[in-house]
């Protein structure tokens, strides 16, 4: 090794604690410069994972190596003390979550100090039993339904309504949600628990269909239908929502429908050829991007202009 050249990594395995690599031979300073060559990323104090793994992680992987990280730091097992709570529990049930911090919650049942639960945990102590708890993995986390309520009293309402509206589509019950959230009157963030669960639709396919739904509803707009399927010279086709008599559907347009499965320039052909069929059977469109969430008033005039015409 010189000061230019890193020294190389273990052939095998892709995650490390600072003393599985000491004992492959790599002493902090050799550390040091794997790190800042980018040949290993520093995930939290004392776990590394390896460089060309973590730059072909997606955001939602990265979140859940994070928790990885923890646990294989802190050498948790199926037998460990404690479990993933809140939205460590959410990205490890695969739960939508929008615009959440990656801090680690944890499960326990008596509170240790700040200090040792280390800057990126927090520690929870909401009483639980072994009902309350699942694997996955290797990993104790809240059952769905757990997480779900737990989260509701964490989060704001529009970040509870999207993850509600998908643990519904997951399977979680909605009865048994409605008997947790009963049993915590006067614990705080039950309010918006008990809203979000109210207004949750698991029809709802992705967290900006979500937001659309609860700014349609906030502006008092029509509420249109979810999911709505029709026919035309094209074949069938399902639309984000749709006002049927007015023949005005509206599409949200975010990454994930053009990016995740098929070739981007092949889903927008059989898109705008489905929306070409339409619009020859009278149908029009209102296309929604993230950015036009937050543009309120915006979003609306071009709602009621549509419904209009």
């Amino acid at each position: 090794m010189t000061p230019s050249q890193p020294p190389s990594l273990p052939e095998k395995g892709d995650l490390w604690r600072t003393d599985q690599l000491h004992a492959y031979g790599l002493n902090s300073r050799a550390i040091l410069l794997l790190v800042r060559h980018g040949k290993l990323v520093r995930l939290r104090y004392g776990c590394y994972i390896r460089g060309t793994i973590w730059e072909k992680q997606s955001a939602s992987v990265r979140s859940r190596q994070l928790i990885h990280a923890h646990a294989h730091g802190t050498l948790t097992t199926s037998a460990g003390d404690f479990a993933y709570s809140h939205t460590s529990a959410a990205r490890l049930h695969r739960l939508f979550l929008w615009n959440v911090d990656d801090l680690i919650h944890i499960l326990l049942r008596v509170r240790p100090s700040s200090e040792r639960l280390g800057k990126d945990v927090r520690g929870h102590t909401r009483p639980f039993d072994e009902t309350d708890i699942v694997t996955i993995g290797s990993l104790r986390v809240t059952s769905l339904e757990r997480t779900a309520v737990d989260c509701g009293m964490l989060l704001s309402y529009k970040h509870a309504l999207v993850l509600m509206d998908h643990a519904l589509r997951l399977g979680a019950d909605r009865g048994l949600l409605q008997a947790m959230a009963d049993a915590l009157d006067g614990r705080r963030g039950v309010r918006y628990l008990r809203k979000a669960l109210l207004n949750a639709d698991p029809r709802s396919e992705s967290a900006g269909e979500t937001l659309c739904r609860e700014l349609i509803s906030r502006l008092k707009l029509p509420m249109p239908e979810p999911q709505v399927k029709v026919l035309s010279r094209a074949g069938r086709h399902r639309m984000d929502f749709a006002w049927r008599e007015a023949k005005v559907a509206l599409e949200f347009d975010g990454e994930t429908k053009y990016f995740d499965f098929k070739p981007t320039a092949k889903v927008i052909f059989e898109e705008r050829r489905r929306e070409k069929a339409l619009i020859e059977d009278g149908w029009r469109f209102v296309r929604v991007e993230w950015k036009q969430l937050f543009r309120e008033q915006e979003f609306k005039n071009r709602v009621l202009n549509a419904l209009r015409r």
